[in-house]
């Protein structure tokens, strides 16, 4: 099996460029150990859409992350506050912790939590049930 993935070339529909010197490549993972590969001019109208639609993407998740850190340390206290306030010993209560100790792993993380933590997390509140060793049979 080689390390070099398959590559298929697509053509512009705008400029219909060949892969050539002063062409730019646009390239993406079409299915696993397939890139797609599209050439354009650089005054093609197909590329610069892109580009537009790129720093538009850009300056929207940006816009979502700047809200976002603005109102999570509040709502991360809330709800700190409403799971505090809930009674120990009630059938919500594993679900309470587990949330509150996922929010307060996100708050901490510099990025997404990742799926070890979220297991380790989860698998604290909610561990297997064991056998009971009283109803076991040979």
């Amino acid at each position: 099996m080689s390390d070099v993935p398959e590559t298929e070339r697509d053509d512009c529909t705008d400029c219909f460029v060949l892969p050539g010197s002063g062409n730019t490549r646009i390239s993406y993972l079409k299915n696993a150990g397939t890139v797609r590969d599209t050439w354009h001019t650089p005054d093609c109208p197909a590329l610069a859409i892109m580009h537009i639609n790129a720093e538009e993407g850009s300056r929207r998740i940006q816009e979502e992350e700047d809200w976002a850190r603005g109102v999570f340390p509040a709502a991360h206290e809330r709800l700190k506050q409403a799971a505090a306030a809930m009674p120990a010993g009630t059938a919500a209560r594993p679900f309470i912790d587990a949330l509150a100790e996922l929010v307060q792993a996100q708050a901490d993380a510099t990025g997404f939590v990742v799926l070890p933590r979220w297991a380790e997390i989860l698998e604290r509140h909610f561990p297997p049930e064991l056998p009971d060793p009283d109803h076991i049979t040979d």
